[in-house]
C-alpha cells in the first residue's frame, strides 16, 4: 500500500491567543488556535464576523491594531518564528515572503494612483529601482491575473476597473514578490457568482503553479469544501473543528460545523418551501411589461440599464431578480419601488399604475423597500423603537401608544427582544439591523416587499435566520416579494419564479426549478455553474 504523500508544512500556528485592551479590560478575541498551512494547499478558516479568524490573519502578518497583542503561542514561518519581531524585520517579510489579498477592493487601492503604481509598490519598498523592470513585472503580473489588456489596465485608475478586476489588482499586488504565503481575507464575500469563481479559480492555478501556500479567510463553508485542502472551523475565539476537507465536510464532529454545512444554502436547503408551484392562471399582484431604462450622460448618449423587462409576479410569492452587476437587477426593482421613474413600459401593482403615480407618499403604503446594508439606511441618531416606528407617525397611523404597541409586536415578528427597541443602529449586529429594516418595512403592512441584496453581506448562520424569517412572514401575512440577488444558491431556495438579466436584458424567465434544471441559456447555465459547494461531491468521494 503507497503512502499518501503530505507536503512540508509552510506556516505552523500553535496555541496562538491574542487579547484587545478595551474600556472595560482585556478582551480575548483568540484563545489556544493551531493550524497549518502547507506548501502549494489551501487551509481554510471559515466562521462567522466575530469569531477571531481576522486576528488570526493579521498576528500571522503583524498588523493588529494598536490596542491588539500576542499574549501566548507560536508563529513560525518555514521555522521563522514571526511572533515579536520588531517592526524593520517585518518589513523584509510583507510582501517578500507573506502576501496579503484584502477583502475590499475598494478601499484597499489608493483612488489617486493607477493600476500600475499600486501592483509596483510593493516592488519598489523592497528596492526595485529599475523602472523599466518595475513595469515589465507590473504588466506580467496584470497578464498573470488573467486582465485584458495589461498596457491600458496599468494606466488606469481603481473607479474604471469593475470590481471582479480590482480584486485581480490586489492578487497581483500580493504576488508582485512571489511570497511563499498568501493569506486571502474574504476576498470574494462582495463579488458576483461568476466573478468569485474566476478570483478562486486564480488562485487555484497560481498555488499549483508556484507551490505558494494559500490561508484562505472566509464565512462561507460551500467556498472552502470547493478550494480547501484543510479546515479549520473557529467561534468565539476557540477551534471547534479543524482538518482534511472531505473529512470534515462529510464527517463533521461538531455541532457548530453542522450548522454551518445546514446554512450554507449552496451545500443544503435553507427554507422549506412548501408552496405548490405557481400557475399561470395565479392573480398576479406584480405587472412588468416593456420597461425600459435609461440615465443621461452629457454628451454623450443615454446609458441603457434596462431594456424591454417584463414579468408578472403572483401575488404571495417570491420573485426573484438575478444577474452580475450592471445587469439591471437593481434599477428595474427601484423603479417597482417607485423610486426610478422608467423612460418606458408599465408597472402595476394591483390596482395601481406606479407609473401614473402622483403621490408617492401614499405610494409607499403599497410597496417597500429593504436595502443591502440595513446600516447605512437606518438613522444612526435614533433608538430602533423610533426607526421602525417612523411610517406610522409619518402616516399618522395610530396614537402614540398604539403606535408603541405595533412596534412591540414588529420587534416579536421579526425575533427581537423589546429591550432592542432602546439601542441604537451602531449597538447591533448585521443580523439584527436586517431585522429592524425588515421591521420597519412591515409596519404600515404594504402589500409589495422589494429586498435589494438584503442577505448577501451577512454571515452564513445569520442568512439563514433572516430567509427563514421571510418565509414564515410570508406565510403568516400572504406578502409578496421581488428579491433581488446576485447568489443563486438564495435564489434557488427562496424564489418562486425567477428573471435572469444580463446587461439590461431579461434573457430568462421562469418558474425557479424550470430554470435552475432546464436552462436555455448559456449564460444562465454558466451562473448555475459558478455556485460554490458544487464541487464537494466529488472532492468528498
Amino acid at each position: 500500500m503507497t503512502a499518501v504523500q503530505v507536503a512540508p508544512a509552510l506556516l505552523e500556528v500553535r496555541d496562538l491567543a491574542v487579547q484587545y485592551h478595551a474600556a472595560g479590560g482585556p478582551v480575548t478575541a483568540v484563545d489556544g488556535v493551531s493550524l497549518d498551512v502547507r506548501v502549494g494547499e489551501i487551509t481554510a478558516l471559515v466562521g462567522e464576523s466575530g469569531s477571531g479568524k481576522s486576528s488570526v490573519a493579521q498576528s500571522i502578518i503583524g498588523l493588529l491594531p494598536a490596542n491588539g497583542r500576542v499574549t501566548g503561542g507560536r508563529i513560525t514561518l518555514r521555522g521563522t518564528d514571526l511572533v515579536g519581531l520588531p517592526e524593520r524585520q517585518w518589513r523584509g517579510i510583507r510582501g517578500a515572503k507573506i502576501g496579503l489579498v484584502p477583502q475590499d477592493p475598494g478601499s484597499s487601492l489608493n483612488p489617486v494612483a493607477t493600476i500600475g503604481a499600486s501592483v509596483g509598490e510593493a516592488l519598489r519598498i523592497h528596492g526595485w529601482r529599475d523602472r523599466r523592470k518595475i513595469r515589465a513585472r507590473v504588466l506580467e503580473l496584470l497578464e498573470q491575473v488573467d486582465l485584458d489588456d495589461p498596457e491600458t489596465r496599468a494606466r488606469q485608475y481603481p473607479h474604471e476597473l469593475s470590481g471582479g478586476m480590482r480584486q485581480r489588482v490586489l492578487i497581483a499586488a500580493a504576488l508582485a514578490l512571489e511570497p511563499q504565503l498568501v493569506i486571502a481575507d474574504e476576498p470574494t464575500s462582495a463579488l458576483d457568482v461568476t466573478v468569485q469563481s474566476h478570483v478562486l479559480d486564480l488562485l487555484d492555478r497560481l498555488r499549483t503553479e508556484t507551490g505558494t501556500g494559500v490561508l484562505l479567510i472566509t464565512h462561507d463553508l460551500a467556498v472552502a469544501a470547493d478550494r480547501a485542502d484543510s479546515i479549520v472551523v473557529m467561534r468565539d475565539g476557540i477551534v471547534r473543528e479543524s482538518g482534511p476537507a472531505p473529512e470534515v465536510l462529510t464527517n463533521p464532529s461538531d455541532d457548530y460545523t453542522r450548522t454551518l454545512l445546514t446554512d450554507a444554502p449552496s451545500l443544503t436547503a435553507v427554507v422549506e418551501r412548501r408552496r405548490p408551484p405557481v400557475h399561470d392562471d395565479a392573480v398576479p399582484l406584480v405587472e412588468v411589461t416593456g420597461l425600459r431604462q435609461e440615465f443621461r450622460r452629457p454628451g454623450r448618449a443615454p446609458l441603457v440599464a434596462v431594456d424591454d423587462v417584463s414579468f408578472t409576479v403572483a401575488r404571495g410569492t417570491t420573485h426573484a431578480l438575478v444577474g452580475e452587476s450592471g445587469s439591471g437587477k437593481t434599477t428595474t426593482g427601484r423603479s417597482i419601488a417607485g423610486f426610478n421613474r422608467p423612460t418606458a413600459g408599465s408597472i402595476r401593482i394591483g390596482d395601481t399604475d406606479v407609473l401614473a403615480q402622483r403621490s408617492w407618499r401614499s405610494f409607499r403604503r403599497i410597496a417597500q423597500l429593504v436595502y443591502q446594508n440595513p446600516f447605512g439606511s437606518l438613522d444612526p441618531r435614533q433608538p430602533v423603537a423610533d426607526i421602525i416606528a417612523e411610517p406610522l407617525r409619518n402616516f399618522r397611523i395610530g396614537t402614540r401608544i398604539e403606535q408603541d404597541e405595533r412596534v412591540a409586536h414588529h420587534l416579536e415578528r421579526v425575533s427581537l427582544s423589546p429591550d432592542i427597541g432602546k439601542r441604537r443602529p451602531r449597538e447591533l449586529s448585521g443580523g439584527q439591523r436586517q431585522r429592524v429594516a425588515i421591521a420597519r418595512a412591515l409596519i404600515i403592512e404594504p402589500e409589495l416587499v422589494v429586498l435589494d441584496e438584503a442577505v448577501s453581506a451577512l454571515d452564513v448562520t445569520v442568512q439563514a435566520q433572516i430567509l427563514r424569517l421571510l418565509a414564515e412572514l410570508q406565510a403568516e401575512l400572504s406578502l409578496t416579494y421581488v428579491f433581488i440577488s446576485h447568489d443563486l444558491a438564495v435564489v434557488r431556495q427562496i424564489a418562486d419564479t425567477v428573471s435572469v438579466l444580463r446587461h439590461g436584458r431579461q434573457i430568462e424567465y421562469g418558474a425557479t426549478d424550470e430554470v435552475f434544471t432546464r436552462a436555455e441559456q448559456p449564460y444562465t447555465r454558466q451562473l448555475i455553474a459558478a455556485i460554490p459547494g458544487t464541487r464537494l461531491g466529488t472532492r468528498a468521494g
